[in-house]
């Protein structure tokens, strides 16, 4: 085919150029793993674990224990990873689900996750704070030294200090102002329970069986099978109806 001046029109190199640029495409397709020569992702079996939905509530989030978690500006937030066996045996039937039985005194109520704020001096785990009160104290746990203010524990970081939850074994020389009993001799506060030792309060792990009416921010609702709990680490808390009011029973899990 000619143009009106009588010279060819060189339409092969056109198709040549456009040629180039699909063959150009492919080729970055495919070492993308775009194309359809790109090969299979390795698919490896695991086994079945029960069905569990997790739904978190609130603006701190909790984490999986054994571990601490990072939570931004070098926070570190530490969750007790164990419960103690109650101090009588249970006349209910527990909850069975995913081969695990979930035991607990009271009957299973469910009622609304509702985060409680324990006043003005309260500082919700993972949040970073610039300084701390004159009141503050030191308190070393395994070779970790903590500061303590008013039933809130904190760990140093980078210009300042994280609210972390109260570490096992820590004592100190009185109760949080709001604390409250939950079992002779053991007290509870923002998730810390606190048992007399003849001359302090040292934090101790909760026991199953035990009876709360408020739980702190932090905790993740957690369902399983046709139940839903909270978790705060690997401590379930079972919503359950006392005298009609809502409250919480941590949980033993076997």
């Amino acid at each position: 085919m000619s143009s009106r001046d009588g010279r060819p029109i060189r339409r092969w190199a056109s198709t040549k150029r456009l040629a180039s640029v699909l063959m150009l495409g492919a080729s970055v397709g495919i070492s993308a793993g775009l194309g359809p020569e790109a090969p299979a992702p390795e698919v490896r079996a695991v086994p079945p674990a029960p069905a569990v939905r997790s739904g978190r509530t609130g603006v701190y989030v909790n984490r999986p224990a054994t571990a601490p978690v990072y939570r931004g500006r070098d926070v570190y937030v530490h969750r007790n990873t164990w419960v103690r066996p109650a101090p009588r045996p249970y006349v209910r039937a527990p909850y069975v689900y995913g081969g695990r039985r979930y035991y607990a005194y009271h009957p299973y109520a469910y009622h609304r996750y509702q985060p409680f704020f324990w006043g003005p001096a309260f500082v919700p785990f993972g949040v970073f704070v610039g300084a701390l009160a004159a009141s503050a104290i030191v308190v070393t746990v395994a070779d970790q030294p903590y500061r303590y203010d008013q039933g809130v524990w904190y760990l140093p970081t980078n210009g300042g200090y994280a609210a972390v939850t109260a570490p096992i074994g820590a004592t100190v020389p009185g109760l949080p102002p709001g604390a409250t009993s939950v079992a002779p001799g053991v007290y509870y506060y923002a998730g810390a329970y606190y048992q007399w030792n003849g001359g302090g309060y040292t934090v101790v792990a909760p026991q199953a069986g035990t009876v709360v009416n408020q739980l702190p921010p932090g905790g993740e609702e957690i369902t399983i099978g046709n139940q839903t709990y909270i978790r705060f680490g690997e401590t379930y808390y079972q919503p359950i109806l006392v005298n009609g009011q809502p409250a919480y029973e941590v949980v033993e899990v076997r």
